[in-house]
């Protein structure tokens, strides 16, 4: 991973916004004579774009992961089912899975008025969301062994990547697959214990990781599992010390799917959910710190923009990152339509350096933008993403 040596470097975190007649070709299963040009240039606009932008560290905007709308915004864990061998559609367990996370929390019950209402904007109904992604994956269940067989969507994504980085000068660009905790969003009837399964599917991804890093990319992971089921679990158990090691065991998974690969070839993404709502129910990244250190990553990505978990940044205060780690916080947020002003940025990013070293932080966002803001808005949040990370270089390294 590259380091902000001489100026505050500069990222995201994924998803950024599909082009409409892109999301068209997948909405309607194009074959691949027409979809996979299309996405070829797709990804060589958006890598061009994020270069024009002043993005260092780029992606493919996760344009592989099949978004089927512009809202869809559950493509990020969504896409990797259709690269594992071992699931059915079984109509009874569709609400199980991520559904009872999301409903069953404590959140959920306490802001039923806000979560229930008609258009609300943290509703997240299987109404609302028809058509979608994470839609698809209703009753989708594990019913035999899990194995990957994406080699070959896999091969596609980091072609077109490598290709789009190569043509635009993009000299470090990464890619995002989701985590063994998040892959266990979809329920099992197979494996006889949650852990078992676990292994299973940590097991089956680490065959996209090696794949992502073998082709010269940062691998990012994106787990906001790892803290996004707290508070169901809290709801369920009251419990701080058994939701800890439930998270333990699972940070023992990612880096057992992390077996062989360079943890300078790694950064680790946490959020608390991309969903428009209170998120009252998070829980406070100080009872977690310590365990996300424990991921065997270069490069930690968390929220420090949304205001839920903006003053977050005194942790650091009290935690030291270890040695050859780097933080990239999130400094503009998925969670407003509120473009952040340069200057803000700029502060939030000089309170970062102050108490972990300026040459360990990368500026990034605190979750993928796709499909949560508009577009316009999107790219205007990551030009003040730039702008800001200039203008605290300019206090960070003034002579």
């Amino acid at each position: 991973m590259k380091r902000s040596t001489d100026r505050i470097l500069t990222t995201h975190v994924g998803s950024l916004p599909r082009p409409e007649d892109l999301i068209a070709l997948y909405v309607e299963n194009a074959p691949d004579e027409e979809l996979l040009p299309r996405l070829r240039s797709a990804i060589l606009d958006v890598v061009r774009q994020q270069s024009e932008t002043g993005v260092d560290i780029a992606n493919d905007g996760e344009f592989g992961k099949a978004m089927r709308r512009a809202t869809d915004f559950g493509a990020w864990w969504s896409y990797v089912y259709e690269r594992l061998a071992g699931f059915e559609v079984k109509d009874e367990e569709a609400r199980k899975g991520r559904t009872a996370w999301t409903y069953g929390s404590k959140e959920r019950k306490e802001f039923a008025e806000f979560y229930t209402s008609e258009g609300s904007a943290g509703q997240s109904s299987g109404q609302s969301a028809q058509g979608t992604s994470t839609a698809r994956m209703y009753g989708l269940t594990c019913v035999g062994p899990v194995k990957y067989i994406g080699q070959a969507a896999i091969r596609r994504d980091t072609e077109n990547l490598a290709a789009a980085a190569q043509s635009t000068g993009v000299d470090e660009v990464f890619m995002t697959a989701v985590s063994p905790a998040t892959l266990q969003i979809l329920p099992n009837t197979y494996y006889k214990s949650r852990e078992e399964y676990t292994w299973a599917l940590a097991d089956a991804i680490r065959e996209e990781y090696r794949s992502i890093v073998s082709a010269g990319f940062v691998l990012q992971i994106d787990d906001p599992a790892l803290v996004d089921m707290y508070d169901w679990w809290f709801s369920m158990n009251n419990d701080l010390s058994s939701y800890r090691k439930w998270a333990e065991f699972q940070v023992e998974a990612v880096n057992h799917a992390l077996e062989g690969i360079p943890e300078n070839r790694v950064r680790f993404h946490i959020c608390w959910g991309s969903w428009h709502g209170p998120h009252k129910g998070d829980v406070p990244l100080k009872d977690v710190v310590d365990l996300l250190l424990k991921v065997k990553a270069e490069g930690y990505s968390i929220e420090a923009g949304n205001v839920r978990h903006e003053h977050e940044w005194k942790v650091w205060k009290h935690t030291k990152l270890p040695e050859g780690k780097v933080l990239l916080p999130g400094v503009v947020s998925h969670a407003t339509n509120v473009l952040e002003h340069p200057e803000l940025v700029a502060d939030r990013l000089v309170r970062f350096a102050q108490v972990v070293g300026r040459e360990n932080v990368i500026a990034s966002t605190d979750c993928g933008l796709g499909g949560r803001v508009h577009p316009q808005i999107a790219w205007a949040k990551l030009a003040a993403l730039s702008e800001g990370a200039r203008l605290a270089s300019e206090q960070l390294w003034r002579s």
